[in-house]
């Protein structure tokens, strides 16, 4: 199977494609340096013809930058989506999209479950929860992986906060899942090989690491790392982001166990990995290159 990885600057792209090369599979990269500006009538110069799955690796996961730049969220979240799976559904290929807790507005006490419908409540949620219907729509043939919180945003919140009197805010009220790269990218390739035995799995799942925490203690359990300064004072405090943050985005996980057998590993447990690979990245200068093959 020919299997084409959508990715960025970002570190999910990279991690996940040195998972996917060490499988039998074919594997290609795409770079789309800038989403917000790719040209989506070029997608038949840059897809290999005989592609079999397309994995859009671009992992929009943070709410404040897309209520900062709202049309390259539209157009990274659902507008590029969207492209890709027409694209796929007119040459029968099929589509791993990535979405988000943010689809959920958190006004559900329990977990949410995979057929739980979005009520989004920023910017990014709301692309998300349009790009999954449009694709239920377009493509038979896709999976859609809803996530927990990116632990590497919260991890860069606190890096680069400083010893200040008022310390990092971070709200307690808001309780969710974290998952590291690492794991995304070991569940992505799960799925990906069990579609290469022909299994039909289309549908939407869920995933994020095994134990719900707050943003407050997920701040403290972050700061106590080493490799994060230790004058770093967390606060239980509604940042001015803060509700951009819904209070529940805890999900179910069960329905990604039982199709694909993927347990939910602690998030704690690639806590340390995490901040070593963010400590380690080199910055990347998303503006220099062209989204190309």
């Amino acid at each position: 199977m020919h299997v084409l990885v959508v990715h960025d600057y970002g570190p999910l792209g990279r991690v996940l494609l040195e998972r996917l090369r060490r499988t039998h599979l074919q594997v290609s990269p795409l770079l789309v340096s800038d989403p917000a500006n790719a040209d989506l009538h070029a997608l038949e110069n840059w897809i290999p013809e005989d592609t079999d799955l397309i994995v859009n690796a671009l992992w929009l996961l943070d709410p404040e930058k897309a209520e900062d730049n709202r049309e390259a969220t539209h157009q990274a979240a659902f507008s590029l989506p969207l492209a890709l799976a027409e694209f796929a559904r007119d040459r029968n290929m099929a589509l791993l999209q990535l979405s988000s807790c943010y689809v959920f507005d958190g006004r559900k006490q329990a977990a949410y479950i995979a057929s739980n419908p979005g009520q989004p409540v920023n910017e990014l949620g709301r692309w998300q929860w349009e790009c999954e219907q449009a694709l239920r729509t377009v493509l038979p043939r896709h999976i859609l992986l809803r996530t927990g919180w990116s632990l590497a945003r919260f991890i860069e919140k606190v890096q680069k906060s400083t010893a200040g009197n008022e310390g990092l805010h971070l709200p307690g009220r808001c309780k969710g899942q974290p998952v590291a790269v690492q794991d995304l990218a070991r569940v992505i390739t799960a799925v990906v090989l069990q579609v290469d035995c022909g299994a039909e799995v289309w549908g939407t799942y869920q995933y994020a690491g095994a134990e719900e925490i707050n943003l407050y203690e997920l701040g403290l359990a972050i700061a106590g790392m080493p490799g994060i300064p230790e004058d770093i004072r967390i606060v239980d405090e509604v940042p001015g982001w803060g509700h951009l943050e819904p209070v529940n985005t805890t999900m179910v996980c069960s329905k990604i166990r039982n199709t694909f057998g993927i347990k939910q590993l602690p998030w704690r447990t690639w806590l340390s990995e995490e901040v070593a690979m963010l400590k380690t990245s080199p910055e990347a200068e998303a503006d220099k290159a062209p989204a190309s093959s």
